[in-house]
């Protein structure tokens, strides 16, 4: 039940009463159905089958929109202080009050920041660090977000390659890391050409404000094929891009890795992965 409260909290406030109504109307007239009657003493399996649906139905049509409207009001709560968040963020005058927020909120205004860029938002674990903080989706395609707020240590290389590691064993098709702080150069070389961005404060205040700032990241020094020094990720062979490593989900190959060119769906060039 907790697990389903969840879920219905996640959607939209309206799509989830919508839900609680939906399943009453559905099993309501299920539950004042008839008792079945045993016409035949030998074939009682179709009887059993009937009394116990209308049983689930006469629990569940009470049960099932207890839990969605309960889910829409913390949905409503949430997506209300979410707006506040943003509102309030928008208000101050500095990035550096991005810090003093909690870190509970600091997600929730960044989940906030790309609504507003037509993602879609899904919130993945409770904590103040273990991964992937946030999971994208625009036009079917993941993305995945990890959240730092740090008052004054700047977000290393580590950090962006532990992103890295997540998006290609997950075949997402980019990724970001949003930082109150700063991130230390090492870092942005490494994301530089690999499909992350990295947001620092002022780029995320930016962002909030509505003002399209692209985040700063080093200019990779690259031989001819568009490698880093000691970098093993190959080129795109349609537009020479840098590549990524995904996982194939449907057909033959389902399961396996391949490199995917890194400014999909634009480019559709791809290589087979040797490791």
């Amino acid at each position: 039940m907790e697990k389903l409260i969840d879920v219905a909290a996640m959607l939209p406030w309206w799509l989830a009463l919508s839900i609680a109504v939906l399943s009453y109307g559905l099993l309501h007239p299920l539950a004042e159905a008839p008792r079945p009657q045993v016409t035949d003493p030998h074939d009682l399996a179709g009887p059993m089958l009937g009394a116990a649906l209308r049983s689930v139905a006469m629990i569940g049509q009470y049960v099932l929109p207890a839990i969605f409207t309960l889910g829409a009001g913390l949905s409503a709560l949430k997506a209300r202080r979410n707006k506040r968040l943003l509102a309030e963020a928008k208000s101050v005058s500095g990035h550096a009050d991005l810090a003093n927020l909690s870190w509970e909120d600091f997600e929730h205004l960044v989940g906030e920041a790309f609504r507003a860029r037509g993602f879609a938002v899904r919130e993945t674990r409770p904590g103040p660090d273990g991964g992937v903080d946030l999971e994208l989706r625009k036009n079917n395609e993941l993305h995945l977000v990890q959240c730092k707020r740090w008052r004054a240590r700047s977000v290393g290389v580590e950090i962006v390659r532990e992103l890295y590691g997540v998006m290609a064993a997950r075949g997402a098709i980019g990724g970001y890391v949003v930082s109150s702080g700063s991130f230390s150069q090492e870092a942005r070389q490494f994301a530089a050409g690999r499909n992350i961005e990295l947001w620092d404060g002022k780029t995320l205040k930016a962002v909030i404000l509505g003002v399209e700032r692209r985040p700063q990241q080093a200019k990779p020094i690259t031989d001819r094929a568009g490698r880093s020094p000691g970098d093993t990720t190959p080129t795109c062979p349609s537009c020479g891009a840098q590549m990524v490593r995904r996982t194939a989900k449907r057909g033959a190959e389902a399961g396996k890795s391949f490199w995917g060119c890194s400014t999909f769906p634009k480019c559709r060039g791809t290589r087979p992965d040797a490791a």
